[in-house]
């Protein structure tokens, strides 16, 4: 399906592989020094050539594709959907839809149509684990593979992990030719890497290519930093496995970036280490655990940083805390700014979900904070993170953003103008209907202003400047007096959302 970023297609990717394999020095033959320039060339005449690639290149990567394919499988899966869901919508990683030979797409007792979808997927064990991406087979009713020699196997779901597009089947058997994923020996830009996989259904392709970049976060969830690869990786090849030169699975494809749906040489694979501690956890308990605070939290910018003299940190910053929860038990605070988690520094909010993603639940948790400019420390037991979905269910709810149209006010009267924006009071139902006890209303914003360039609109509702509270227009004032005298370029204005604040710098005129 297509993700949040414009021409990112998640399922389209195919198995990419990178090579840390160096073949430096492999059949040269060092001539020795010749005198003279007639010398020279007969040297040149005389001494026998051997061939050698630079170092890393090799020369076919015919050995590889021998060695690792067999473990590689096609997957097909075959389920009920809604086709007016999924037609004609462009950028689908797969062909969805009834095949020619299905007849009109009915089942016989008269539900909803049959699709069908392929992709791609390898053996982790002899004993018949694989792994493949769960967009490949979320919501399917009938799982079969299809191994190099021909053979079919019906599979079933061993358990799915949405947050990292992983997922784990079984097939029954035993001696299966599998190969293992490589948690050590990091790839780096410019290896070289193979890709074996299932494009269009066309099962057994390999393609090649090098590491374009590493820690690619492409806004597809906060778990993942992906490997960027540019071999040539299509619809179908989701699921398949990224190899190095020696074999080993270095990552496991799941997205491309593609304007127009195919191959442009931008494919992405979730790393080794990861995939291979989800799998574990799939294969052992069917699910994937993961630490959580409960706490709503946003970018903590250089912008962000300057408003509150703190030079030009990146960070966390609490913009909620859920009530009950580990980390309001804990003591954290609503504007608390997190730079650290286990000694772990912490430059993003992804990075924070990251960090305590990693725990245990029950495990210990130690966020280094700044609070009021004072540095300070807080313990916190860790919970289990509710699912995607669970999750996705909290948050929905009326979105009052800064961006939100809202009430002008009781009065056309004059309001007082700050920052480019006309403030007034918030009345009780205002305070109501958005949980709040404190805030002042932007009745209107002048259109030059960097309040409006930052999103900033009318019914938006202010409820702190530089993560101290506010209740009216004169304390809005008052708080950007004393940061343009400290010398201050920009303010940090905390607007209520949905329950929670959204924290926007806003640079002071002059």
């Amino acid at each position: 399906m297509a993700s949040r970023k414009t021409g990112l297609i998640v399922g389209a990717v195919a198995g990419v592989g990178v090579a840390a394999a160096a073949m430096a020095g492999v059949g040269l033959r060092m001539a020795p020094p010749a005198q003279g320039p007639t010398a020279a060339v007969s040297q040149l005449q005389t001494t026998p050539i051997n061939f050698a690639p630079p170092p890393g290149a090799p020369m076919s990567f015919a050995d590889i594709f021998e060695k690792v394919s067999p473990a590689v499988v096609s997957i097909d899966v075959k389920s009920k959907v809604d086709p007016a869901t999924l037609r004609g919508i462009p950028g689908l990683p797969f062909s969805f839809g009834p095949r020619d030979d299905q007849g009109d797409g009915e089942d016989q007792g008269g539900g909803l149509p049959r699709q069908q979808s392929s992709g791609s997927g390898f053996f982790i064990s002899a004993d018949g684990y694989l792994v493949t991406n769960n967009h490949v087979v979320e919501g399917a009713d009938e799982i079969m593979v299809t191994l190099k020699d021909g053979r079919e196997l019906p599979a079933t779901l061993v358990g799915r992990d949405d947050g990292t597009d992983l997922a784990v089947l079984k097939v029954k058997g035993s001696g299966f030719t599998f190969v293992s994923f490589e948690n050590t020996a990091k790839p780096r830009v410019g290896d070289w890497v193979i890709t074996v996989g299932n494009p269009f259904g066309l099962g057994g392709t390999a393609t090649a290519g090098i590491v374009s970049a590493l820690a690619r976060d492409i806004n597809d969830g906060p778990f993942v930093d992906f490997i960027q690869v540019d071999a040539p990786i299509n619809r179908g090849n989701s699921g398949g496995p990224t190899f190095d030169t020696y074999g080993r699975v270095i990552g496991v494809n799941s997205a491309i970036y593609s304007p127009t749906g195919g191959s442009v040489g931008i494919g992405f694979a979730i790393p080794a280490d990861l995939a291979d501690s989800v799998s574990k956890q799939l294969i052992q308990n069917g699910k994937v655990t993961r630490g959580y605070i409960g706490a709503t939290i946003q970018n903590f910018t250089p912008d962000m940083a300057q408003a509150l003299g703190l030079g030009s940190i990146k960070a966390a910053i609490v913009a909620d805390l859920t009530p009950g929860g580990p980390a309001a038990k804990a003591g954290l605070m609503h504007d608390d700014i997190i730079v650290a988690v286990n000694g772990n520094p912490v430059t993003s909010s992804t990075s924070l979900t990251r960090e305590v993603a990693k725990a245990s639940p029950g495990g210990l948790l130690k966020l280094d904070v700044l609070r009021d400019g004072k540095k300070r420390s807080v313990e916190i037991r860790s919970g289990t993170r509710p699912s995607a979905k669970e999750l996705a269910q909290a948050l929905q709810s009326d979105q009052t953003a800064p961006g939100s149209s809202g009430s002008k006010g009781d009065s056309d009267a004059a309001r007082p103008v700050v920052l480019g924006m006309a403030l007034g009071p918030i009345d009780a139902a205002t305070k109501n209907r958005l949980n709040v006890d404190n805030g002042v209303l932007v009745e209107q914003v002048r259109a030059d202003s960097d309040a409006a360039e930052q999103g900033v609109r009318r019914g938006a509702v202010i409820v702190s400047v530089n993560t101290h509270k506010v209740n009216s227009a004169s304390e809005v004032a008052s708080a950007v007096d004393a940061a343009k005298k400290a010398g201050r370029p920009t303010v940090l204005l905390g607007f209520s959302v949905s329950g929670s604040t959204q924290f926007v710098p806003v640079k002071i005129p002059g």
